[in-house]
């Protein structure tokens, strides 16, 4: 499937805004929810969620500008990855957390801006692509953070 800048950039910016409404206002305590479930053993938070997020949407930033990861992630599998990145982030605060949030999608926006019309064009893309900018944080922000925090308000009342 053909793929269009413009039709990235919007997908990208839909799903960074539906996140960022999300977790803009969150209380101390809500960062630190832990959420219903976790595709790792980690014990994942509300902020651990959207580290993992963060983290595979720079990983698009980088193959948007041709460069790839860091020597220490390129031979682990998904969830080595994915608890490489909870350990990386577990200690920080969440206004660490929603910062890097933040900067990565202007980040990423310039790389998307940047990248070359083959980048997007390839016949090999599917429909999902690029999973990881809206596809992956919206199951994570429904199936864990909109959850977990629907528990919070549940147990409140």
């Amino acid at each position: 499937m053909r793929h269009t800048r413009a039709e990235v950039v919007k997908r990208a910016i839909r799903e960074f805004q539906l996140l960022d409404r999300l977790v803009g206002g969150l209380t101390v305590a809500e960062w630190k929810r832990a959420v219903p479930r976790s595709e790792t053993k980690d014990p994942w938070t509300v902020k651990d969620a959207l580290a993992h997020i963060t983290h595979w949407k720079a990983g698009v930033a980088l193959s948007a500008r041709g460069q790839r990861r860091p020597p220490e992630e390129r031979k682990l599998n998904i969830t080595d990855g994915n608890h490489l990145v909870y350990v990386r982030w577990r200690n920080r605060s969440s206004k660490e957390v929603l910062s890097w949030h933040r900067q990565v999608h202007v980040d990423l926006l310039a790389a998307l801006r940047e990248a070359p019309n083959t980048w997007y064009s390839r016949r090999d893309r599917g429909a999902d692509w690029p999973f990881d900018l809206d596809g992956h944080s919206a199951e994570h922000r429904v199936k864990d953070i909109q959850r977990a925090l629907a528990k919070r308000k549940t147990k409140a009342r």
